[in-house]
């Protein structure tokens, strides 16, 4: 099944929320080797004036990931998940993610572009999180490209 040129423009809803919790920083804090003490001590973290524990960066990699999924899983994309290979990943972070945060992302289709017999697809991840009354504060956008190999490739 060849790839759907009409992916482009489409927005997935929210997956489920991730709860970030202190023990998943700091095991993704030792898995990339990130050393900052505002990692793993929650008062290292407030001495930077943060209300718990800071995620790496690259933490929004676990909440884009799963957007990512629902893609992925669309009978209708004609992605053959064997035949993907990673191209690019890019953050944006608009805050820090921090330990109570629970984060949401919704799935844009950005590009969708032939290449031989597969194809480039580019999506846009936007992470938010629950803030005051209900309002989705902006946390993270992330950027990921995807080489979806044709037959014979």
């Amino acid at each position: 099944m060849a790839i759907n040129p009409d992916l482009a423009g489409r927005v997935y809803p929210p997956a489920e929320a991730y709860d970030v919790a202190r023990e998943k920083i700091r095991e993704f804090a030792r898995a990339v080797k990130a050393e900052h003490p505002a990692h793993y001590e929650v008062d290292a973290a407030r001495a930077l004036g943060h209300a718990d524990l800071v995620a790496p960066p690259t933490f929004a990699i676990i909440v884009a990931q799963r957007a990512d999924a629902q893609l992925i899983a669309d009978p209708e994309s004609g992605i053959d998940f064997s035949r993907v290979v990673h191209a690019e990943q890019r953050f944006t972070l608009h805050r820090p993610i921090v330990a109570g945060d629970r984060l949401t992302a919704e799935l844009h289709v950005d590009q969708v572009r032939a290449m031989g017999g597969g194809a480039m697809i580019t999506t846009r991840a936007e992470i938010t999180a629950d803030g005051a009354a209900g309002a989705a504060e902006k946390v993270a956008t992330t950027v990921s490209s995807i080489l979806v190999r044709g037959e014979g490739q």
